[in-house]
């Protein structure tokens, strides 16, 4: 499997838009400013090709990209703090919930936390709906770059008791420096089996 072949195939702003064409749909979520994009794009070997941007929130539909013509990466839109209005962040969760009740989609998630701080409840709140689907989940703690040695073991156990994890994989990232990817790429192709 060659992730470097990956395409954009389009985003879905609501839920006739979906992609139901039968491929497996590995999905992307985590908060606005967790740096979701970037670890896209670090496991694609692609520069800013899921939008990364100053400011959280740039990704604002489901954004679907095609892997080696056989998986899709699903691209969810952040949550969490973002400045836009009540209505675009309403829309937003719609679109969420539209999303995760079509359980068959989901072959597998990714739920990207800060390593360096406690999850946050609407974190817990994404990792309850993706368990709530029945498929694996893969938890990558992104930006360990910035823990120093001593708070890295602290700092997982503290996600894996907040997120009451139980057979979930938790992989330790960074995506600017790269650290992690192999793994987590690993992980990723086991669920398409």
């Amino acid at each position: 499997m060659d992730l470097t072949k990956t395409v954009f195939v389009k985003s879905a702003a609501s839920p006739k838009d979906f992609v139901r064409d039968g491929r497996p749909q590995i999905a992307f979520a985590g908060r606005s400013n967790v740096g979701k994009s970037s670890l896209i794009n670090c496991l694609i070997r692609r520069k800013n090709y899921a939008r990364v941007g100053a400011s959280p929130g740039k990704t604002t539909q489901i954004n679907y990209f095609l892997t080696d013509g056989s998986f899709y990466i699903t691209d969810l839109p952040g949550y969490g703090y973002v400045k836009v209005s009540k209505a675009e962040r309403d829309r937003w969760a719609g679109l969420m919930e539209s999303y995760f009740a079509a359980r068959e989609l989901i072959t597998a998630g990714v739920m990207i936390v800060d390593a360096r701080h406690k999850p946050t409840a609407d974190d817990v709140t994404m990792f309850r709906w993706f368990r709530d689907t029945g498929c694996p989940v893969i938890v990558a703690a992104n930006k360990a770059d910035k823990l120093k040695k001593s708070e890295l073991e602290p700092n997982l156990q503290l996600i894996r008791d907040t997120l009451e994890l139980q057979e979930e994989k938790l992989i330790l990232c960074s995506a600017e420096k790269g650290q992690g990817r192999d793994a987590l790429i690993s992980a990723i192709l086991e669920n398409l089996c």
